[in-house]
């Protein structure tokens, strides 16, 4: 593609970890819970279906995962609920915030080659100061000339930004591993993907892959891959 792309990138789990600190904390979770008969999956089938109410009220990031798994302790406790108990739940939550941001292999070296032939938009949901602190630990930021933090990737998010930066729907796409935020919602919109599987995707972000919409899906194997494509 020789003509400038206006290409959209997602940032957790496209451009750095941040799932599989989320699963350490809930393995951890799982460990000071120890229930006598429920399995991981069935406490984190639990989980799963409290953090769905709660995301549409209070969102995502680490602040609102720690309320999600302090409500869980409270439904799946078979011993008195204590208050101490519950900040130490929270603390595998909250934990996560003092992770160290790692880079995926291959990604800063292919912003610095896409961002002097395409304009780059940094396009991620979450909290917007747990987000703007990953953005500045990273680095990253000077390879993106807009940042774009949402409640929620869906079609309607898609559609105003597009409004919003002006961009032509057939020279715009959208990167990252998430079939549900990143690529059904963006086709939907009439934009354009690239689906950059990641092996620890968030359980609730993984889903069919569809093509709703006239623009093109690519699929590649790693991040690097995008600089032989754009």
């Amino acid at each position: 593609m020789q003509a400038p792309q206006h290409l959209l990138i997602d940032a957790d789990d496209t451009l750095w970890e941040n799932n599989i600190y989320f699963e350490e904390a809930f393995a951890q979770f799982v460990d000071f819970l120890n229930h006598s008969s429920l399995s991981a999956a069935e406490i984190r089938a639990v989980l799963d279906e409290i953090e769905l109410a709660n995301i549409r009220i209070y969102g995502y990031g680490s602040l609102n995962f720690a309320r999600n798994l302090e409500q869980c302790y409270q439904r799946l406790a078979e011993r008195e609920i204590r208050a101490e108990d519950l900040e130490t739940v929270k603390s595998f939550a909250l934990r996560i915030l003092e992770q160290p941001l790692v880079l995926i292999d291959g990604v800063e070296e292919t912003l610095e080659r896409l961002h002097k032939r395409h304009e780059l938009t940094l396009f991620t949901k979450g909290h917007p100061d747990e987000q703007r602190m990953k953005i500045d630990r990273s680095g990253l930021g000077r390879f993106f000339q807009h940042t774009a933090i949402v409640k929620e990737k869906d079609r309607a998010s898609y559609e105003a930004l597009v409004r919003e930066r002006g961009l032509d729907p057939a020279r715009t796409w959208m990167i990252g591993n998430s079939p549900k935020s990143d690529i059904n919602p963006a086709l939907e919109a009439g934009l354009n993907a690239v689906f950059v599987p990641h092996a620890r995707t968030w359980a609730l972000e993984r889903t069919r892959l569809r093509r709703p919409g006239p623009g093109r899906l690519i699929v590649v194997d790693r991040f690097a891959d995008l600089a032989e494509i754009f």
